[in-house]
């Protein structure tokens, strides 16, 4: 991935855990790095396919000198996310702060933070079974795409399928979505739970495996594997649900599974063969 460099901006600003930092104010300098593909860029030698680091640096300064927060950590992070959202042809970016006087009263050069955030490729799974069973769906995937955390998404046909588990219910309508996000894996299940609770769905009182106006699956975290009590990624189940595993072939074949090292279709097929799903 290319990369283009601005190193050391120069701001003066009020930052900082003290009241006195807040007060006062003092120098920082910020580094950042922008990762996208230049080839366009170079091959037209058209600015419109790059971003303009001019713009970048004051872009930066203003979001340094027009807020004021205690932490670097959260300066860096609103600096990451705001670039990404803004320049729409980046897939990465990079910040460092460094904080050359810092109060700690001791010799030092400087203290610094530095954080990378990326668009991640995620795949979610998405099925309704209550009530308007189109527009819930039609609703989450509005949401998804109007969120500023989320960009190039697309969803697969929807399928007509049988309830899974609890069969005494209405079939769902079950499809697959995916996007790019820089939200983290934690804070996209937060996400996908708020999405669920517009759409009407109560966890609290529904049945396991049981009817529900939406429910909202996360599949796939790029190539990451999470094993914690409330989050498993993979899904722990993907591979044994024709429902899941038949919308996304449609927009993801050939995604390879991480722990199973199988691909979707691959998983499908298998599925397939033995005749049933478990």
């Amino acid at each position: 991935m290319d990369k283009i460099e601005i190193k050391d901006l120069e701001c003066y600003c009020r930052h900082g855990v003290l009241k006195e930092e807040r007060t006062l104010g003092q120098k920082f300098l910020v580094s950042v790095a922008l990762y996208m593909n230049t080839r366009r860029a170079a091959t037209s030698d058209d600015i419109a396919f790059s971003v303009d680091y001019a713009e970048v640096s004051h872009f930066v300064n203003d979001i340094m000198t027009k807020t004021e927060h205690e932490l670097l950590e959260t300066l860096c992070e609103n600096i990451a996310r705001e670039l990404l959202i803004k320049y729409k042809i980046l897939d990465a970016a990079e910040v460092c702060i460094k904080k050359p006087w810092a109060p700690i009263s001791l010799p030092m050069d400087t203290v610094s933070v530095t954080i990378k955030r990326t668009w991640t490729k995620v795949y979610v799974a998405v099925g309704s079974n209550i009530g308007n069973r189109r527009k819930y769906i039609d609703d989450a995937y509005a949401a998804i795409r109007n969120d500023p955390f989320c960009r190039k998404d697309f969803i697969s046909n929807l399928i007509d399928t049988k309830p899974y588990g609890m069969t005494e219910q209405d079939n769902f309508l079950n499809g697959a979505i995916c996007f790019e996000t820089l939200y983290s894996p934690e804070e996209l299940l937060e996400f996908m739970h708020y999405l669920e609770e517009k759409g009407d769905r109560d966890r609290e009182t529904e049945i396991h495996w049981g009817p529900r106006t939406i429910d909202l699956d996360i599949l796939f975290y790029g190539d990451e594997i999470i094993q914690k009590q409330d989050l498993v990624i993979p899904h722990r189940e993907l591979h044994l649900r024709e429902f899941v595993l038949k919308p996304l072939q449609e927009i993801a074949p050939y995604k390879l599974h991480p722990v199973f090292h199988k691909t979707v279709s691959q998983l499908l097929s298998e599925l397939q063969e033995k005749g049933e799903e478990k």
